[in-house]
């Protein structure tokens, strides 16, 4: 990120960039400032393609074509399904593309051997943009509120973290909610928080798990309803309970080493105060157990995956599921 924010500071841009990663606030962010600092409100140099399937001729050809009565030509390039399979003819074309125009890539998924994405290694700049640790998130957030003149403790932005998630553009949100709530005052408190932020899905699928792992079937099913009638697609839902039983066997092994909470968190980059929640969780069950809940969601999606099973049914199948 300190490269994408020099380049944009001093004028001064590569050829080619590529942000990727599954932090889409920040894709989003930097796409947009890019945009702003290269070729600024110019609509005649700008042009944006979207999606798999792109004429790769027709990239060319206007990446070839000089601008109009400006320095350079932004080609936008969204969810191109190219760093996965890579176009030879683009591969081959890009080191004479001209130095007028700058080609930006956003992408979900990247495959690091592809030829595309070594390319721009050597032309450009990859930028990997993931989820961020709760430090930078704390640190994020608090720089948001005091622009805003607003202070907060240690744990009171611990708690807001633990109900927002590590999604960014929620926590923005939620931050403008909060804002607007303490608006005459300067301090922001465990109660503000509390009356005012949502509880996210993530916090729902934390007591999903808990549900399953207690053989509380009837709870589980009720949560899973929540987060459908909430939009939330079936597969989101069984990766974010894959997710959850990873981490509580990550945080059942290293306490099996003797590690505590702040030491767990800060290795597996998580939230002190969900660690603190998973660890009780952990306690619980043998690391056999929860392997076995693991085992069980990747045996899911690829029923799903291979059309065996509808999406909506495999995971309700998954909760209900007997586990010895």
């Amino acid at each position: 990120m300190q490269t994408l924010n020099q380049d944009i500071k001093s004028g001064e841009f590569k050829q080619i960039y590529l942000l990727y990663g599954e932090e889409a606030f920040l894709k989003n962010s930097y796409k947009n400032r890019l945009k702003e600092a290269i070729i600024g409100d110019d609509t005649m140099n700008f042009a944006r393609f979207e999606g798999k399937g792109l004429d790769v001729d027709e990239l060319i050809r206007l990446a070839d074509t000089m601008p109009f009565f400006a320095e350079r030509r932004l080609i936008l390039i969204e969810d191109s399904g190219f760093f996965k399979t890579a176009s030879d003819a683009l591969v081959q074309y890009l080191p004479s593309m001209p130095d007028t125009t700058i080609l930006l890539f956003v992408e979900t998924e990247v495959d690091k051997r592809n030829r595309l994405y070594k390319k721009i290694k050597d032309m450009g700049y990859a930028a990997e943009l993931n989820r961020q640790d709760s430090a930078q998130l704390a640190r994020w957030a608090g720089g948001i509120l005091a622009r805003e003149q607003k202070k907060i403790t240690n744990h009171t932005m611990e708690l807001f973290l633990s109900m927002t998630g590590d999604d960014m553009e929620n926590i923005r949100m939620e931050l403008e909610k909060v804002i607007s709530y303490t608006l005459g005052r300067d301090v922001i408190t465990d109660e503000d928080v509390m009356a005012i932020c949502t509880v996210q899905v993530t916090n729902r699928i934390f007591d999903m798990v808990s549900a399953i792992v207690n053989r509380q079937t009837r709870k589980a099913m009720d949560l899973y309803e929540d987060l459908l009638t909430l939009k939330e697609p079936p597969m989101r839902i069984l990766f974010l309970i894959a997710r959850q039983f990873n981490q509580l066997l990550q945080v059942k092994e290293l306490m099996a080493k003797g590690m505590d909470k702040g030491t767990i968190a800060s290795k597996l980059k998580m939230q002190p105060f969900v660690v603190g929640k998973t660890m009780p969780q952990a306690r619980q069950f043998s690391r056999e157990q929860i392997l076995s809940y693991v085992n069980s969601c990747v045996e899911t999606e690829e029923a799903v995956k291979s059309g065996r099973l509808q999406d909506r049914l495999a995971v309700e199948l998954l909760i209900t599921k007997e586990y010895g």
